[in-house]
Formats: C-alpha cells, sequence, structure tokens
C-alpha cells in the first residue's frame, strides 16, 4: 500500500480489500481521537465491510461502561456512539453461529488468545474462506499475530 507522499494513478491503484473490523480498531481510536486517517481510508475504500455480532456487544458494552465510570463528557460519547452505530450499519454482520464457536474452540492452537479474541479469529478465518482478500482490521497485537498464523 503506498504512503501518504506516493502518487499512484487510479489505473494503477489496487481494488480496495475487503475488511474484517475487530471492534478493538474502530472503538478505542473513536473514543479517544477519532479513527486514525489510515484506518479511516481504509474503511473508506473498502467496498466490503465485515465484523462479527461480538463487535456490536462489545461496543455498547464499553459505552455504557464509558457513561457510568464518567470516564467522558456525554456530548462525546453520544457523537462516538452515533458514529460506530453508523459504521456497523455499513457492515455485513456475521452471528455467532455455531460454526464460529466450534472454531473458535481450535483457532491458532499455538497462540495465546482470549476466548472474545478467538470468537473474533474465527468469524474472520471462516470469512476468509468465503471473501477473498479479507484482511483483519484491529489494534489487538495477540489478535494481530493469531492471525498471521491462521
Amino acid at each position: 500500500m503506498p504512503t501518504a507522499s506516493e502518487h499512484v494513478d487510479a489505473e494503477e491503484r489496487p481494488a480496495p480489500s475487503p475488511l474484517y473490523l475487530d471492534s478493538s480498531a474502530i472503538l478505542r481510536p473513536v473514543l479517544e481521537s477519532g479513527l486514525t486517517p489510515e484506518i479511516k481510508g481504509l474503511i473508506d475504500q473498502a467496498e466490503i465491510l465485515i465484523t462479527s455480532r461480538l463487535s456490536l456487544v462489545e461496543t455498547a458494552r464499553a459505552f455504557l461502561r464509558v457513561r457510568l465510570l464518567g470516564e467522558q463528557p456525554e456530548a462525546a460519547v453520544a457523537d462516538a456512539e452515533r458514529d460506530v452505530r453508523a459504521l456497523w450499519r455499513r457492515c455485513e454482520i456475521w452471528e455467532l453461529s455455531r460454526d464460529v464457536c466450534e472454531h473458535a474452540q481450535i483457532v491458532a492452537p499455538g497462540q495465546v488468545l482470549r476466548s472474545l479474541d478467538a470468537l473474533h479469529l474465527a468469524t474472520f478465518s471462516l470469512a476468509r474462506r468465503e471473501i477473498e482478500g479479507l484482511q483483519l482490521v484491529t489494534t489487538d497485537d495477540r489478535l494481530r499475530a493469531a492471525a498471521a498464523s491462521v
């Protein structure tokens, strides 16, 4: 992928990759300072966005937690929540099906992976079998390392 300083003609530009969005790539940046230009650019260019139903649960719970703890002004939380909901509306939501749960039990056996991350990785892995070129977007180092192993 070219850096911001490189110029690429439209004909030379590779087709936008389909993306699997992990909630970590969206939630923390939105609550703290907004999406990074890199992540925003990837999302804006993607023709296909995918996430797990788990991402919707994780972000909803995070917004509740932020409100209960008073970590951010309510207006900022409401704006962030609105932005995240709009992003999820653009996504194809993959359900936490029996196949996903069974795959999560065995995915990346050589990696230290939390249960929720295993569910994300299983969803990504199964989706990648159906969607050529699907890329994982995450800020979680453990999840990124585990994804590289599958």
